[in-house]
């Protein structure tokens, strides 16, 4: 039975506590002293990536997604240069690490829900999963209507609030990185393609601006940016963009190309102007998702998608169509074939 009255600890109190009977646990045998420290560990992080004065019972489904996705963006401090990494593991922890992690915090929720530290477990709103390969990802990888629309506003606003910014004009990167979230949420570029784009690549024809993204295989494409997007993108290169020798579309205050874990941490500076309730964690790759989804809902034409995000098979689509909240709803209410009906 849970405890009548919920008890709001704070994310470091609740640690202790959880670590103390876990620790006691190897007592009785239950734990061995080498796993205890294990979920010790992991509950340490936890607190470091929650924020030690966060209660406990106000962490959502979304800040579960945001911490373990967090936690598997995080360099592996054990790994010595030279080191062969399990397949499947990327920059940062190792995919079983990751399901480690995920594991030790799901059981330090499932107690605090007995306990009657938290009303409601918040791992069972939690959309990332650990699977076999590549470790931690979310089930659905695509941002909704709502949330793609909060990024791409809080993007936009990025340049009017320019010139309030501390520091130096000439180190401001508003509309640089206003330019990288629009790209990604509205052409769905691969992350590759993004940072290796250059300033030649953007061609116009007939007074539409096109992207020439070089892709997987040597193969090129030619997409047109929507006006909002070219709007933003020119006003970078006239305003903003370092006048330097390098060619790269995206550069640091400093003159450098920016590489992939760069554009991670510009969508995460933005996602945090978005209001909380729009915000969801996301990867490049997940707003890769997003673009094709929202997309393929809209009825465009697949083949035209496939052609924006650079597929050679239609096949390979499925795998970037998420499913939307109330599309089924949405797509019986306006059935074809109950339109326009002739009058009885």
């Amino acid at each position: 039975m849970r405890p009548a009255e919920l008890d709001r600890l704070t994310v470091a109190e609740a640690a202790d506590r959880y670590v103390e009977l876990v620790r006691a646990k190897t007592l009785t045998g239950a734990l061995s002293p080498s796993t205890a420290e294990v979920y010790a560990r992991d509950v340490a992080t936890l607190v470091e990536l929650a924020g030690e004065a966060v209660v406990l019972d106000d962490l959502t489904g979304a800040d579960v997604d945001a911490i373990l996705l967090a936690f598997a963006r995080r360099p592996d401090g054990r790994l010595r240069e030279g080191t062969v990494r399990e397949a499947g593991a990327g920059p940062g922890q190792s995919p079983s690490s990751q399901a480690r992690f995920r594991r030790s915090i799901s059981a330090l929720f499932k107690h605090a829900a007995l306990a009657g530290w938290v009303q409601i477990n918040p791992m069972t709103r939690s959309t990332v999963t650990a699977k076999q390969r590549g470790g931690l990802r979310a089930e659905r990888r695509a941002l909704t209507r709502e949330q793609a629309q909060g990024l791409i506003g809080a993007a936009r606003a990025l340049p009017e609030e320019a010139p309030e910014q501390g520091g130096r004009r000439d180190q401001r990167t508003g509309l640089r990185d206003a330019v990288i979230v629009l790209l990604l949420a509205t052409m769905g570029p691969r992350v590759s393609e993004l940072v290796r784009a250059n300033v030649e690549d953007f061609f116009t024809n007939d007074g539409v601006l096109y992207w020439r993204i070089f892709g997987k295989g040597g193969r090129t494409r030619d997409v047109p940016l929507p006006d909002d997007v070219a709007l933003v993108l020119r006003e970078y290169q006239a305003r903003e963009r370092p006048a330097v020798q390098d060619k790269a579309l995206l550069l640091s205050w400093r003159g450098r190309r920016l590489a992939r874990g760069d554009v991670q941490a510009v969508i995460d500076r933005v996602q945090a102007r978005v209001a909380p309730d729009q915000r969801r964690t996301v990867t490049p790759h997940g707003l890769r998702h997003t673009t094709a989804t929202h997309l393929l809902a809209d009825a465009v034409d697949m083949d035209a998608v496939r052609r924006v995000l650079g597929h050679s098979d239609l096949s390979t689509l499925g795998r970037y169509r998420d499913e939307l909240p109330g599309e089924l709803e949405v797509a019986m209410r306006s059935h074809p074939l109950l339109r326009d009906r002739p009058p009885s």
